[in-house]
């Protein structure tokens, strides 16, 4: 209690002490004040911090004062007692009382010696408060024989119940008390009492200190198999009664119960590691495993997750179904357990079928008690036996009313089972993993859908066409799909449009605007239109999809999606091209110089009434021209100008075909996996000889293409 006054807020280590001591020995009020006189606790909270009503001062010198007073829950009979430091100095003080309705004065004189020995068995412990609270005169005037009997009674029964050994010792040596923790502790015989201190039988170090009478302060006594904390203190300081009290507390018990609380504080640490550990990828199987890492060895020495097939390709459970081991892990890397990649089809009898139909976690403590376990494979259950496997909890990954699946916590190297408590750990342990498990499988079916979706709205193959030599490369996002798209668009007079584009975000719906975007592309080519125009129609047409799409709440923004648009003329061999906010094409000249084509940055598309410009570029034969998406030039680690350096780099040593050039792009990215998706197309150019090529000069008159028509077909 003493120490306490030290801490940064001694009332929150006080207040509970104090309430639950009043509580204990049926008193009004227990108060702790500092030398000052302020309160530390009180019955009533918002008194905290007031000023203590009552005499204090003889208390402060050493004494203790029995008092009827008028104070702040009435008029009451109360005992103040000093409240020292280990070095003995007076720190604060102790009241403990009853109210009182007959009211008169006190019988100050019928105070024993136990009063004042109890009084100062509070500065020594916790429990030492109770002492002096049931030690409290709670007669006033009036108090008849039978009255003042029961009272001693009650007194002694609280003496005799508190958990802290209390002995009392005279002036010569004499023990005059002895309450049953103190008997049960030092193995006192029945007649204790009366006798000295030194024949008792106790040890000769434990019997000299109680005997002698001096300060001690958390002294360690080994007596018997026991190692006893031992503080004392004199009673007779500043005039009170000789003699000495001591505490007495089994320290062996103390570290019992802080081994609890380190197995408490293992556990917590446990599940705090299981919320970083567990769920930190959207994959089932991955989630299953890290819930494995987590749980063995510091839970049980074997852990497994089985689930339904279903799951794992992120579906709807199927309950009529199997399950199958998505993850497995132990102490040991051989083990009788069923492997990963095993269908399982538990009997009806097993734990795990239970479990299932409950949807509730069972404990097995005993296998070999278990006939349930023993008639799911009889040959496998006597393996696991002999391999040492002796106790079970399975667990269902519930979410929400669905079952998703089973864990299996096998324990083989302690020989204690699991118990009651652990079930509730491994409940708690499987709850939070089966949230990660469920968010992966719902991931898993949303990305398998956009995955389709996204094949279904992506280029099969290339058209046929003479101007350009063509390889492509797609690879999607480790995140999730997104909305990367590529296309090769033959126009008429043997020219070639390349387009590259991307859609802000993943999942279905970039998917689907990547769709949308792709077709009005191909349609708006259908009408030769120029980049520039080309890509001002598109940037009306995702200004009208983002409006309608906010206007009914459904989908997010497309505003911010790219295209770079490119038209080449084998003719002529002259690109022209626009961006809308892409990045710059690169051109790898047949001597390997590599160049970014200086193209306007036009604005995303969705903004609105600005103008993109061209840019017209002459190609040699054999030039290559490289389109691509920012996934490819720019991520988390690094900025687009690293970027742009680095695919410079890899072009200027890719080979000289398109293909060549494709696998050395991506092969100076592995075993890179990006966060965006990639797409990549590469075209090497050709011309038209001048054989294959007619020229007509055409009046600006419509009679004139029947003319050029039949020109052409001859």
């Amino acid at each position: 209690t003493a120490a306490a006054l030290a801490a940064p807020d001694p009332s929150a280590v006080l207040q509970p002490r104090a309430e639950a001591t009043r509580k204990a020995a049926h008193v009004d009020f227990v108060v702790v004040t500092d030398a000052a006189g302020i309160r530390y606790t009180h019955p009533e909270p918002n008194r905290i911090g007031r000023r203590f009503v009552g005499t204090v001062e003889p208390a402060l010198r050493g004494r203790t004062v029995v008092e009827e007073i008028n104070g702040t829950i009435g008029r009451l009979v109360q005992a103040v007692v000093p409240l020292r430091a280990p070095d003995g100095r007076v720190v604060g003080v102790v009241a403990a009382g009853i109210t009182t309705r007959n009211a008169g004065g006190l019988a100050d004189r019928q105070l024993p010696v136990v009063l004042g020995a109890a009084g100062a068995a509070l500065a020594l412990a916790t429990a030492g408060t109770a002492l002096v609270s049931r030690r409290l005169l709670r007669q006033t005037h009036g108090l008849g024989p039978g009255e003042m009997t029961r009272m001693c009674d009650h007194h002694d029964a609280v003496l005799h119940a508190v958990r802290e050994g209390v002995i009392i010792v005279g002036d010569n040596g004499e023990l005059l008390l002895a309450n049953d923790e103190a008997h049960r502790l030092l193995d006192l015989p029945a007649d204790a009492e009366g006798r000295r201190v030194l024949d008792l039988g106790l040890d000769p170090e434990t019997a000299a200190l109680l005997a002698s009478g001096r300060i001690a302060t958390d002294e360690v006594r080994l007596v018997g198999d026991r190692l006893l904390a031992v503080n004392q203190r004199p009673t007779d300081l500043d005039g009170g009664p000789s003699g000495s009290v001591a505490t007495l507390r089994d320290s062996t018990e103390l570290r019992a119960l802080s081994g609890r609380a380190e197995e408490a504080r293992e556990r917590l640490s446990l599940l705090y590691d299981a919320g970083l550990g567990v769920g930190t990828t959207l994959d089932v199987t991955r989630t299953a495993e890290e819930l494995v890492r987590v749980a063995v060895p510091r839970f049980a020495d074997f852990v497994t997750v089985d689930l339904y097939d279903a799951v794992l390709r992120g579906e709807e459970p199927d309950p009529g179904a199997g399950l199958r081991r998505a993850a497995a892990g132990g102490i040991r890397a051989q083990t009788p357990l069923y492997p990963v990649g095993t269908q399982i089809r538990f009997v009806a009898s097993s734990p795990q079928a239970d479990s299932l139909r409950t949807r509730r976690p069972v404990l097995e403590s005993r296998l070999e008690a278990a006939p349930g376990w023993l008639a799911q494979d009889e040959e496998r259950a006597a393996r696991m036996m002999r391999y040492g496997i002796h106790s079970l909890i399975t667990v269902p990954v519930r979410a929400g009313a669905v079952v998703l699946g089973l864990v299996d916590f096998w324990r083989s190297e302690k020989e204690e089972p699991f118990d009651a408590e652990e079930l509730a750990l491994a409940e708690e342990l499987v709850a939070r993993a089966a949230v990660s498990i469920d968010n992966a499988r719902r991931y898993t079916r949303e990305h398998g859908m956009a995955v389709t979706l996204q094949r279904s709205l992506l280029p099969r193959s290339l058209p046929e066409q003479g101007a350009l030599d063509v390889a492509y490369r797609y690879l999607p996002a480790q995140a999730g799909v997104g909305g990367d798209w590529f296309d090769v668009l033959p126009l008429s007079g043997a020219r070639v449009a390349l387009v590259v584009g991307d859609v802000v975000g993943h999942g279905l719906h970039a998917a689907a605007t990547m769709g949308r975007l792709r077709t009005a592309v191909h349609n708006f080519s259908a009408l030769d239109l120029p980049p520039d125009e080309l890509l001002g129609l598109l940037d009306e047409m995702v200004d009208r999809i983002d409006q309608d799409e906010a206007a009914d709440g459904t989908g997010a923004p497309v505003i911010g999606a790219t295209c770079l648009y490119a038209i080449y003329d084998p003719v002529s061999r002259r690109c022209v091209m626009a961006r809308a906010g892409h990045p710059p094409p690169a051109v790898i000249a047949p001597d390997g110089e590599v160049v970014f084509a200086e193209v306007p940055a036009g604005p995303p598309l969705g903004l609105g009434g600005m103008p993109f410009e061209t840019a017209e570029l002459e190609l040699a034969e054999g030039s290559r021209l490289v389109l691509y998406t920012d996934g490819l030039v720019e991520d988390r680690e690094r900025d687009i100008d690293a970027g742009l350096e680095e695919l410079r780099a890899a072009l200027a040593s890719a080979g000289g075909s398109p293909e060549e050039t494709c696998r050395a792009v991506l092969d100076s990215r592995l075993p890179f996996r990006p966060g965006d998706d990639i797409a990549l197309l590469v075209a090497r150019t050709r011309a038209l000889d001048a054989d294959r090529v007619a020229e007509w000069e055409v009046p600006a008159d419509p009679a004139a293409v029947a003319d050029v028509r039949a020109a052409v077909s001859r």
